[in-house]
């Protein structure tokens, strides 16, 4: 009987050791039908490595290293991110200190990785309901705990409690003074929502509310009361901890801990 998983580890081992054989030469050295544009028309896009997709949308390589290897260097990421997940948390500074990504590059790379964020939200969001303050705090969880500054968010969720649109409404300090409940308003009954959520993420990984916080989750609260609509939950996002203010039982009265 054939071990397929065998053979699909040889295959694997036997793509990434000729990928990597690839990256010294240059595009025109490597037989064409083993080029990535090649390879995607004769067997599909599924058949490429991260990096020959990746090669084949940046086009072309510097001097010194073909486009395969611009592509790799980029899936090498910053801080221990490798992998396509590299192209989520690299910013623009970091991508255009690689050689071969110049400031188009770098624009290009974030809006393919904004695009691929937004292709999951929208497959999520068909099935995602916020029924508890857990199921909320874990699908913005990993979107927002290495954000480098604060940023909130409202999330809209319909009578079902599942989330239909989400909107930033500020980044950087949690102010109340900067934040528009009007325009939370505004945009909570042109989505026809019945309840939102507060979302926001501390950086420094702790996720106990401020006095800032605190006179925020009641401006709006209170905005909301005003027209018809619920404010389910403040929740804050920390290193992998979060705080709900309805889960800590002091929603309602908005005093702290």
């Amino acid at each position: 009987m054939v071990n397929y998983t065998c053979v699909y580890c040889i295959v694997c081992l036997e793509s990434r050791k000729r990928g990597k054989m690839q990256e010294k030469k240059n595009m025109k050295q490597i037989p064409k039908e083993e080029r990535p544009m090649e390879r995607c028309l004769r067997y599909g896009a599924q058949s490429l490595t991260d990096a020959e997709l990746l090669a084949v949308f940046l086009h072309s390589g510097t001097k010194k290293k073909n486009v395969l290897g611009v592509a790799r260097t980029v899936l090498e990421g910053a801080n221990g991110r490798k992998g396509l997940q590299a192209l989520f948390e690299l910013c623009y500074e970091e991508l255009i200190k690689i050689e071969g990504i110049g400031q188009v590059r770098a624009v290009q790379l974030l809006c393919v990785a904004e695009i691929s964020k937004r292709l999951w939200r929208v497959e999520e969001k068909e099935r995602l309901q916020f029924l508890t303050p857990k199921a909320c705090a874990m699908h913005y969880m990993q979107q927002m705990r290495h954000l480098p500054r604060e940023e909130l968010r409202v999330a809209f969720l319909d009578t079902r409690q599942c989330l239909m649109s989400d909107m930033i409404l500020s980044v950087g300090t949690v102010n109340a003074s900067l934040i528009s409940v009007r325009e939370v308003l505004i945009e909570a009954l042109r989505h026809q929502a019945v309840h939102l959520i507060l979302v926001h993420n501390h950086p420094s990984g702790n996720p106990m509310p401020s006095k800032e916080d605190i006179f925020v989750t009641r401006q709006v609260k209170s905005g909301c009361e005003s027209v018809g609509l619920e404010l389910n939950d403040h929740i804050i996002i920390g290193d992998n901890v979060y705080y709900s203010f309805r889960e800590r039982g002091n929603f309602y009265n908005g005093s702290k801990e």
